[in-house]
C-alpha cells in the first residue's frame, strides 16, 4: 500500500510538512483556500530558519541588524547585531509561502485549490477519512464540489481551523493582529534599511506590542491585543501611527490586513489519525508572538514522524505512534513557550513594568542571550555569574519603576 496524506493549508506548516512527506514517497495532497493569501504578520524569522529550510537569498526581503525597543515614555534602546553574519530576516508572508509551497508541489505534492467545508470520520482504526471540498479550479466563480480519501489529515489551516473544528481538538485564547502596510518616501525608508522597532505601552497594545518592520518596498507597522479588546485594535493602531509620526511622514497606506493569532497550544493536537500543526495547534509565543518558524518546524517534525513510524510510507500509523510528534515538540520547544509565557507576565502587565522591560534590554548580557535565543531557537542558559547579574538588573529595573507592586 502506499499511505495517503493531506495536509489542509500551505502556509509553512503545511508546505513543510507536504515536502517532507513528498520526499518520502508518500501520496500527499496540498490543499490550499487561497494561493495569493498575504497573512497579516510581521514576517520577521529567525537566522537558523534560512539554513534550516534552505531558504534562497531572494526571500529575504531586509536583513535587520538594529533593533529599536521604545518605552512608554519614549525610551529608546538601541540593539544592534555586532556580528556581521547574524541578521533577523523580514519577508513579506505571500512570498515566503509561495515558494514553500511550489517548492512542495515540485518535489511531489498534489496542491490543490480548494475549499475544506467538511470532513467524514471514520469509526474504525482503518477506513480512510473523507474530506468534501469545492475545487476553486473547476465550476467556474462557485467551484465544484468534490471528495478526496486519504489515510492522515495533517490540519495547517491556521488559527481558525476547520480540521481543529472537525477532530474536536478544543478552543483556545487567541489574539487580534492588526497590520498596515505603508510605502514610505526615499529618504524615510533609508532609515529603515536594516532597522526594526519595536514600541510597547498601553497606547500602543494592552497586551503585547506594536511593531514597525522594513519590506521589500514599505514597512509593515502594526499592533496586536487580546481577543477580549478586539474593539480597541483601531485606536491602537491609531497609537502606534501617533508615536512615530515624524517617521511614517509621507506615507502611504497600500494593504491593510488583520488576522487572529493563538495564544497557547489547542487542548488536543492529534486525534485518531489527524494531527495539527502550526497555529492550527496553536504554535505561537507569547511575549514575542513569533509563529512563522515554529510553524515549518512543527509541520516538518510531524511528517517526520510520520514517515518514520509508517516505514516511509508501508503502513498506516495508530494514533499513539503519531502522538510520538507531540512528545518531540513540547520536549524540544516546551521550554521556550514557558520562558516567553512569563515574560509576557511578569514585563507587559503595566506601563510601568514595560519601562523596567526596556530598561533591562539596555544591558549588553541581557541582548546577547535573547538575540542567541531568538536566531538559533534555543533557550540558552548564561552562566552562573551571568545569570545572577540579569537577575539583579531585573529586580533592580522593577523595584525603580515600582513595578513589583501587586
Amino acid at each position: 500500500m502506499t499511505l495517503r496524506v493531506a495536509v489542509v493549508g500551505s502556509g509553512p506548516a503545511g508546505s513543510s510538512a507536504a515536502e517532507t512527506l513528498a520526499k518520502a514517497g508518500i501520496e500527499t495532497y496540498l490543499i490550499e483556500r487561497k494561493l495569493d493569501n498575504a497573512k497579516p504578520c510581521g514576517g520577521a524569522i529567525p537566522l537558523c530558519m534560512v539554513s534550516e529550510f534552505d531558504l534562497p537569498p531572494e526571500i529575504i526581503d531586509r536583513r535587520v541588524r538594529k533593533m529599536k525597543m521604545i518605552s512608554p515614555s519614549n525610551r529608546e534602546v538601541d540593539i544592534n547585531l555586532v556580528n556581521e553574519e547574524e541578521y533577523i530576516g523580514m519577508c513579506r508572508r505571500e512570498v515566503l509561502d509561495g515558494f514553500l509551497r511550489n517548492r512542495a508541489a515540485k518535489l511531489g505534492a498534489t496542491l490543490i485549490n480548494a475549499t475544506v467545508h467538511k470532513l467524514d470520520i471514520p469509526t474504525n482504526n482503518t477506513d480512510p477519512y473523507t474530506i468534501h471540498y469545492v475545487d476553486h479550479n473547476e465550476g467556474g466563480a462557485q467551484g465544484i464540489a468534490k471528495t478526496l480519501k486519504v489515510d492522515l489529515v495533517i490540519g495547517a489551516d491556521g488559527a481558525n481551523s476547520r480540521i481543529a473544528k472537525e477532530m474536536d481538538a478544543g478552543d483556545y485564547n487567541y489574539a487580534i493582529a492588526f497590520q498596515e502596510r505603508i510605502r514610505l518616501p526615499a529618504d524615510k525608508m533609508a532609515y529603515y534599511n536594516d532597522m526594526a522597532e519595536m514600541y510597547v505601552g498601553n497606547d500602543v497594545s494592552t497586551d503585547f506590542y506594536a511593531w514597525i518592520f522594513p519590506k521589500y518596498d514599505h514597512v509593515a507597522v502594526g499592533t496586536g491585543t487580546m481577543q477580549v479588546n478586539k474593539a480597541s485594535i483601531k485606536q491602537l493602531q491609531a497609537g502606534i501611527r501617533a508615536r512615530a509620526t515624524e517617521k511614517l511622514a509621507g506615507g502611504q497606506i497600500i494593504k491593510v490586513e488583520a488576522h487572529p493569532i493563538p495564544e497557547h497550544p489547542r487542548p488536543r493536537r492529534v486525534v485518531g489519525r489527524i494531527a495539527l500543526v502550526g497555529d492550527a495547534a496553536g504554535y505561537v509565543t507569547k511575549s514575542s508572538g513569533e509563529g512563522i518558524y515554529f510553524a515549518a518546524k512543527s509541520g516538518r517534525m510531524c511528517a517526520e514522524t510520520i514517515v518514520e513510524v509508517s516505514n516511509s510510507g508501508a503502513r498506516i500509523p495508530t494514533e499513539k505512534e503519531l502522538k510520538l510528534y507531540l512528545k518531540r515538540w513540547d520536549k524540544k520547544y516546551g521550554l521556550t513557550y514557558k520562558v516567553l509565557d512569563i515574560l509576557q507576565t511578569v514585563f507587559y502587565r503595566s506601563d510601568a513594568t514595560r519601562e523596567a522591560f526596556v530598561e533591562m534590554c539596555d544591558d549588553m548580557d541581557v541582548q546577547r542571550l535573547t538575540f542567541d535565543s531568538y536566531l538559533y531557537k534555543t533557550v540558552v542558559p548564561a552562566n552562573p555569574i551571568t545569570q545572577l547579574k540579569i537577575t539583579a538588573k531585573t529586580i533592580a529595573s522593577l523595584l525603580r519603576g515600582n513595578a513589583l507592586a501587586p
